[in-house]
């Protein structure tokens, strides 16, 4: 099982259109360029972003910028934007174990406190990283103030 990369797109689109937006007018194209996937998904994405209030969207080419400070916006808020999860659960269960079964019968009742641990866990750390750390981890790596 893994995480759509939408996740991993978005925060990619992110980091361009911090890096890139006094250079260049930072449009899916763009993006796509830097990300090497169809603007088509870019779109979609940027759809995405939009609808939850981290970017702003020029019609046209007018660009895309970020809708709020870096420092307000974290991980977690990109990741449930992009809806990589079904219905807000990070692991989806077999749908029919067998009732019959001891094990069947338990599995839900053995596993889904845990598994819910271990959701509400990565998402208490995705909440705690912020796109201005992403910022600063990126100009420390491209090496740009």
């Amino acid at each position: 099982m893994q995480i759509s990369s939408r996740f991993t797109l978005a925060v990619h689109i992110f980091a361009c259109i911090d890096t890139f937006q006094d250079a260049y007018k930072v449009t899916s194209e763009f993006l796509a360029g830097s990300t090497n996937v169809n603007p088509v998904i870019i779109r979609k994405i940027l759809s995405q972003l939009k609808a939850a209030g981290l970017v702003a969207v020029a019609r046209g080419t007018g660009g895309v910028s970020v809708a709020k400070p870096l420092e307000e916006i974290t991980l977690l808020d990109i990741y449930r934007a992009v809806a990589c999860v079904e219905h807000g659960t990070l692991f989806h269960f077999h749908e029919n174990p067998n009732e019959q079964c001891p094990v069947g019968r338990n599995i839900h009742r053995i596993l889904d406190d845990k598994l819910l641990q271990v959701q509400n866990a990565m998402e208490k750390e995705l909440a705690s990283i912020t796109l201005e750390d992403i910022k600063r981890d990126t100009e420390n790596c491209i090496g740009e103030p």
